[in-house]
């Protein structure tokens, strides 16, 4: 099978990557047909001056003429596949897809309405661009054949939200870059004689990853051993600097930022990683990137208890803390669950029934199996009208 990977589809998110690697892995031929107009963009909600959003709106746009005069030189191929962020791309190459008779796989990843209005609460949803965001994403929805999205939660509410009827719709796990997450070395999980733990967060500072709980239970451990890494920035940075300048915490430490080569670097060193603790809908509903890259590394995780996450995980595996969400007690709770578990969990191969499902290879077949329905599908239809 041969397909196109197209548009201005972010090669900077682990999720593009592993698609394509995944794909390739199969035995697919990936052609990619891309413009980088989200290089250096980390946090899109971020780029808040004036200049930069013009600037980033006249690349992304002025990027499609060439595009779509590349995508029509293209050879034949079987099916379009529009990666993240592609709400844009989807609807642009609807028409050109159509017209060689080819079917469009539409990542779609996230919802920009979600994340905006319901997650981040950036805008009310009366306000006049949550109302466009919806009608944009309705507009795209229709636009694909296949519809993908993270976990079947998430599925779920795309289905309800945008009224998705008629159409495939359905979910690859995001999966891991296994080689640059490799499994820790035994003298990283020796036990230390004071019994201190140290605890890593990294991500972004968003309301999603509820870094307001692991604050609080960071406060009311202050008297104990344990050693708190927080790696980020984000929405909520001025919010949790308060918070840290109101009570300072000396066994805390916080890094804005490290480059993503050196992540694997602090997993390592931790005894435990964080996943996520918010309590909005779409927290239920996904399974972020860092959940994965800890699995691959088999560190033991907390992370909020969840329809996605349940998707992946359960609580009766070795390793895994499964909590409710904004729930601080509950976190230092795994916390001392983990300290009296930990070691049994020493030297265990954490997570290998888990980790067979998210290597790309895995990823990729999953998609593959998609898009053979999908061509079904689309032939069968086009021929019912022929």
């Amino acid at each position: 099978m041969r397909v196109v990977y197209w548009g201005t589809y972010d090669t900077g998110k682990p999720r593009t990557r592993i698609l394509i690697r995944g794909l390739r892995e199969n035995g697919l031929e990936v052609i990619e047909c891309h413009a980088d107009v989200w290089g250096g963009i980390e946090d899109k909600s971020q780029v808040s001056s004036w200049l930069k959003r013009f600037h980033l709106l006249f690349r992304w746009l002025s990027s499609y003429p060439l595009l779509v005069l590349r995508y029509l030189r293209l050879p034949k191929h079987d099916v379009v596949i529009i990666g993240y962020m592609g709400q844009l791309d989807v609807l642009v190459m609807w028409p050109f897809a159509k017209l060689r008779g080819v079917p469009v796989v539409w990542d779609a990843f996230l919802s920009l309405y979600d994340t905006v209005v319901e997650d981040r609460n950036l805008i009310g949803p009366k306000h006049a661009l949550a109302k466009l965001l919806f009608f944009w994403e309705y507009l795209s929805c229709r636009a694909a054949d296949l519809i993908v999205l993270d976990t079947q939660a998430h599925a779920g509410y795309f289905t309800e939200k945008f009224k998705i009827t008629g159409k495939l719709i359905d979910a690859v796990l995001v999966g891991v870059e296994s080689d640059t997450f490799p499994i820790r070395p035994q003298s990283s999980k020796r036990v230390r004689s004071n019994g201190g733990l140290t605890v890593l967060f990294y991500g972004q500072f968003i309301p999603l990853h509820g870094i307001e709980t692991i604050i609080l239970a960071a406060r009311r451990a202050a008297n104990t051993p344990l050693q708190w890494v927080l790696i980020g920035k984000g929405q909520e940075e001025s919010k949790i600097r308060s918070m840290l300048d109101d009570h300072p915490l000396p066994r805390l430490k916080w890094l804005p930022w490290v480059p993503y080569e050196e992540l694997i670097r602090w997993i390592h060193r931790s005894d435990i990683c964080l996943g996520i603790f918010g309590n909005s809908g779409k927290a239920g509903r996904v399974i972020p990137n860092k959940v994965f890259q800890i699995l691959s590394t088999g560190t033991p995780l907390i992370t909020r208890d969840s329809p996605a996450i349940r998707e992946l995980l359960s609580p009766e595996m070795p390793g895994v803390f499964l909590i409710p969400p904004s729930d601080s007690d509950a976190l230092l709770e795994a916390l001392r669950s983990f300290h009296k578990q930990r070691p049994k969990l020493i030297g265990k191969a954490l997570y290998r029934n888990v980790m067979k499902d998210i290597e790309p290879f895995s990823i990729g077949k999953k998609l593959v199996g998609l898009m053979g329905g999908l061509q079904k599908t689309f032939t069968d239809a086009r021929n019912a009208q022929a």
